[in-house]
């Protein structure tokens, strides 16, 4: 289990928990559509990501953009849309309140 893929942000877990989030079930990170980089969060691109955020397009949700903390599995848009909160790999949980940040990552 775990993941190589590099996230970059504030205290990341192995798992892709940041300082802003990190609970049981935090662990997925975002790759940001305008520097193709894996974030913790919203609030992680903003203090060290590229300073030029964009959402991901709708033509652009069969896109890999969301990465499994616990297995490392990277999810298309689409897939992370609609998984119901759990890694379609290894069936790790995800927040489910992150569907409330869905507007800050994906049109």
């Amino acid at each position: 289990m775990g993941h190589t893929v590099n996230v970059k942000g504030i205290e990341v877990d192995p798992e892709t928990r940041c300082r802003h989030y990190h609970s049981e079930i935090d662990r997925i990170a975002i790759k940001f559509y305008c520097c193709g980089e894996y974030f913790p969060c919203f609030e992680c691109h903003q203090a060290a990501g590229c300073g030029n955020h964009q959402v991901w397009p709708t033509a652009s949700f069969n896109q890999k953009a969301v990465l499994c903390g616990s297995c490392g599995y990277e999810l298309t848009v689409e897939e992370y849309l609609s998984c119901k909160s759990s890694c379609p790999n290894c069936s790790a949980a995800f927040n489910p309140g992150c569907s409330i940040h869905k507007h800050l990552y994906f049109a």
